[in-house]
Parts: C-alpha cells; sequence; structure tokens
C-alpha cells in the first residue's frame, strides 16, 4: 500500500485516477480548492483535502506533503484565467510542490505535462496555450533537475473515450488518448519502479499499458 497525493483531484483524470488507486488498496488524499467537491473524492475512495496550492508556500507545501509516499501533479489552469494565473500555477505552484516533496520527504512525483512539453513547441504568443507551454516546460524542467523519483508523463489530446488499456510511446505522434487511458497510466507508473526518471510521451495505440510502460 502507498500513501499517495494527487494535486487537482477534482480533475476529469483525477477522478479516474483515484478509484484505481484505492481499488488496489493504495490511501489517497485528493486536494481540491472548492469544499462542495468533496462528495465526488469520497465517492472515489480517496479523502479530500481543501487548499489551493496556488496560495500556499513552499513550507505548507511540505506540510500537505507530509507522510505521503507519492504526489501527481494533475492540477492546472490551461490557460485559463489569463497569463499570470497560469503561470501562478502550472508553473509556480507546481515547482514549489516539487521542492516541497524533497523537503518532506516524499521522493515519487509524477507530473502529468502534454505531448510535445519542449523548449521548441511552436506555439507563439499568439495562440491560446503559448504560456500554457511555457509554464509546462518549465516545471517539467525544475523536476528532471530535482532529486526527487520523478516521472514526466505526456499525453496526446485528451478525450472522454472509454478506456482501452492500450497506449503507444514509440512513435505517438499526436495521437489523441483517453482521459481514462491517462488514468491508468499514472497508476501503473507508481506502481512501475522502471518509469522513475523518464519522460514518456503516449497516445493512445495496440500496445497493453504495463507493456508500454516496461518495455
Amino acid at each position: 500500500m502507498a500513501r499517495v497525493l494527487i494535486i487537482g483531484g477534482h480533475g476529469k483524470v483525477a477522478l479516474r485516477l483515484a478509484p484505481l488507486l484505492t481499488g488496489r488498496g493504495d490511501e489517497v488524499t485528493s486536494v481540491i480548492r472548492d469544499p462542495e467537491q468533496s462528495a465526488d473524492i469520497e465517492a472515489t475512495g480517496a479523502t479530500p483535502q481543501v487548499a489551493d496550492v496556488s496560495d500556499l508556500d513552499r513550507a505548507q507545501l511540505a506540510e500537505l506533503l507530509a507522510g505521503h509516499d507519492a504526489v501527481v501533479w494533475t492540477a492546472g489552469a490551461g490557460g485559463a484565467g489569463g497569463k499570470e494565473r497560469t503561470y501562478a500555477v502550472d508553473r509556480d505552484a507546481a515547482i514549489r510542490s516539487m521542492d516541497a516533496a524533497a523537503d518532506a520527504g516524499t521522493k515519487r512525483y509524477v507530473m502529468v505535462s502534454f505531448l510535445g512539453a519542449k523548449r521548441d513547441h511552436g506555439l507563439t504568443e499568439a495562440d491560446a496555450l503559448y504560456h500554457y507551454a511555457e509554464a509546462k516546460v518549465a516545471a517539467d524542467e525544475h523536476l528532471r533537475a530535482s532529486d526527487l523519483e520523478w516521472t514526466v508523463l505526456g499525453p496526446g489530446p485528451l478525450t472522454l473515450d472509454e478506456p482501452t488499456g492500450l497506449i503507444e510511446t514509440r512513435e505517438p505522434g499526436r495521437g489523441q488518448v483517453s482521459r481514462a487511458d491517462v488514468a491508468a497510466v499514472i497508476a501503473a507508473t507508481l506502481a512501475e519502479p522502471v518509469t522513475a526518471h523518464r519522460t514518456i510521451a503516449f497516445g493512445n495505440g495496440d500496445v497493453p499499458i504495463e507493456q508500454a510502460l516496461t518495455s
């Protein structure tokens, strides 16, 4: 059994991830901003924790993370709320949480990024997701430079399709992937030590998730 903290606990991926983890015996805490979402979290078997990570400093985040074996970052402004909000959540709060994880002794850190999160992402400031891409790249780079047991996951464009249990990591292209399969990839990543210190881009494909992650 592992104690896992999900940041961004009411997101569509997180709500699919939590029952996968609790169903296999993990103890899950899901961080949410809105206390009215608590019932949705409890329905997954997880424990809700109300906090706005963008308002917490490093010490407060370390207190939030204390006692957990792993943290999964699925939070994100996703470009909503403007440039300032995007950088505050997707870059600054994410980076503080990584530093806080080290302080708290929570060594395992899984970042849900996106396919194409790299310095030459090809977006310009005229693109709606430009600042989101810049923020995610900065956060991913900070994580890779840390001493944490990190994994950066880069799913393609997300869908609400039913789970397939099948992905492609070798040639993901711009392949779409269902949120349910992203949740399954996160769960498998947490259970597979060989995924540490790797950036894994993926979309839906023909390879079983566990096989794709360990091959």
